[in-house]
């Protein structure tokens, strides 16, 4: 038999063919297939008869049995029985579980990848910090979720574009501009005249010195000179936020962290995006003048009350360049735009969408996706770490991974929901046992490399194994792990919820270690030693995909 990639969807087909035959008129109802809890009932599930009962005014199970009736043949069916009301169970065949042995060989790195985007373009932006000083553990969390989103959406065959939107304009901008000034002039933050809102990092002496110094900074799009001019602010402005700009840069780079466009707020500005947008929503009759400032009518579109605009001062609230941004994101063509922020930006999201709604050119409503995440606490000894020596008011990105490395830095920081409360053990990160998850995954490769090595056979007659000899109870486990994980990949990209990588490859390395201590692979039996050998095989392969979703190496010894 030809051995399926992936049973969901192949199921659904099989019932989207048998729906056109009973009910050609709702052809386009959504068929959902999902795995029942008890296994008693089946390894599928599907509801569809129970969807259909009102629209054609029949009873599920008359409606359930003509579609079983109509299902086309496949070998991957064994079984199929009505339950309840109207469920309808399928068992899957032993052999059809079997063969995903050789499916997972055959397609390598590709196993697991699925075609829900069907090459449509989403725009993914994530971390998007402000230029202001090194990133701390909260945009690393926002750089670990956003990277792993954006692999798991190409993993489901969307077309990404991972995007860095740099706020380099504003009251913190100038801050930091006064706070370079101030050390280049040799005042430190313990001086009585240091403003409140100064920075107060060793960071910011490193800036002074490098514009003192005539230094030449590069990041992405940026070559900046200093001038040593201490009086000069808007070249210090310029070189700090270069400079920073660089720095995130390179932090992004230790954690394995790339963007395809980077966005300035400061262009939206000076290209006269800002000035355009508020003239179009003026122009919508969404605005009115109060007390000296333009205020939107935010409440038109579902917000609690209505936002000033433009200040009394004549300056805009943070939220007019956002809304001028995402007006850009829909012009250059992103039907599908997701940010990954902080959850202290949840009070812009009512704002964003409901300017681009003013605008009323097209946007639908409920855009874009937001996906925000909680705080992180770092443990060190049973003690939060609050500091750090460079950042001075708290702890940085480049802490954590020259602390505990990359590897285990990205897992943890995207391994639970992005909107529950995170507390990073560094401790238990850098533990060589099992309750490090990082490790107990990482080491399930290893060991299934270690034993393939031994082996030392040509992985090609692997191939060709019989893999109707694996019928354990852990054998069986394991197929079922590989069979679920292009499901994983399908809700995980669903949902916008790249942690379920991190569960799954949990669950799997679980499954293995358990048929590892259970069973002996390089056994006599030359058929049996090829067929365990097979399915280890396909193990490694599937860890190897996962922790490449989620940036994290597969090491083959440890």
């Amino acid at each position: 038999m030809s051995a399926v990639l992936n049973f969901k969807s192949h199921i659904s087909e099989l019932f989207a063919q048998a729906l056109r035959e009973v009910a050609p008129d709702l052809a386009d109802v959504v068929i959902l297939i999902e795995r029942p809890k008890q296994v008693s009932h089946g390894d599928y599930a599907c509801n569809l008869a129970m969807q259909l009962a009102k629209p054609l005014r029949k009873s599920p199970r008359d409606i359930a049995q003509a579609l079983i009736a109509a299902l086309p043949q496949s070998d991957v069916i064994a079984k199929v029985e009505i339950a309840g009301a109207g469920f309808i169970n399928l068992f899957v065949t032993t052999a059809a579980k079997q063969a995903i042995v050789h499916a997972v060989l055959h397609a390598g790195a590709g196993y697991g990848h699925i075609h829900a985007g069907a090459g449509r373009r989403v725009q993914v932006e994530f971390v998007s910090a402000n230029p202001t000083g090194p990133l701390h553990v909260g945009h690393g969390r926002g750089a670990a979720v956003g990277d792993c989103l954006c692999n798991v959406l190409h993993a489901a065959g969307w077309n990404v574009t991972r995007e860095f939107y740099y706020n380099d304009a504003g009251a913190q901008i100038d801050n930091l501009t006064r706070s370079v000034q101030l050390r280049c002039k040799g005042v430190t933050p313990d001086d009585p005249s240091w403003p409140e809102a100064g920075y107060r990092g060793d960071y910011i002496a490193d800036v002074a010195r490098a514009y003192l110094a005539c230094e030449t900074v590069e990041s992405d799009d940026q070559r900046t000179t200093g001038k040593g001019d201490v009086d000069d602010a808007i070249a210090i402005r310029h070189f700090a936020v270069a400079y920073l700009r660089r720095e995130q840069d390179l932090d992004l780079r230790a954690f394995n962290v790339e963007f395809d466009v980077f966005s300035l707020e400061s262009a939206l500005y000076s290209e006269g995006k800002v000035d355009e947008t508020v003239s179009r929503l003026i122009a919508s009759g969404h605005t009115y003048e109060l007390d000296d400032a333009l205020w939107l009518r935010t409440t038109d579109f579902g917000d609690d009350k209505d936002r000033v605009m433009r200040k009394s001062d004549g300056g805009y609230t943070y939220f007019v360049p956002d809304v001028a941004y995402h007006l850009e994101k829909w012009r250059r063509g992103f039907v599908r735009v997701i940010n990954e922020q902080g959850a202290d930006h949840h009070s812009t999201i009512t704002r964003v969408r409901a300017g681009l709604q003013a605008l009323d050119v097209g946007i639908p409503r409920g855009w874009p996706d937001y996906v925000l995440h909680q705080m992180v606490t770092v443990l060190k000894n049973g003690e939060e770490v609050k500091i750090s020596k460079r950042a001075g008011s708290y702890v940085t990105l480049r802490d954590l991974i020259d602390e505990v490395g990359c590897d285990a830095t990205r897992y943890f920081l995207a391994a639970r929901h992005p909107d529950s409360q995170l507390v990073f053990d560094i401790d238990l990160a850098k533990s060589k046992s099992n309750d490090n998850p990082v490790y107990y995954i990482q080491y399930a490769h290893a060991r299934i490399c270690t034993v393939l090595e031994a082996w030392g056979g040509e992985r090609l007659v692997l191939l060709k194994a019989d893999v109707g000899l694996l019928n354990s109870e852990y054998e069986t486990a394991l197929l079922q792990q590989l069979i679920d994980y292009p499901q994983v990949i399908e809700v995980a990209a669903q949902d916008l919820a790249p942690h379920l990588i991190a569960f799954y490859l949990k669950d799997l390395a679980a499954s293995f270690h358990s048929y590892y201590n259970a069973s002996r692979f390089l056994v006599d039996d030359e058929a049996v030693k090829c067929a365990r050998l097979s399915l280890i095989a396909a193990a490694a392969q599937v860890i190897q995909n996962g922790l490449a979703l989620l940036g994290v190496s597969a090491p083959e010894k440890m």
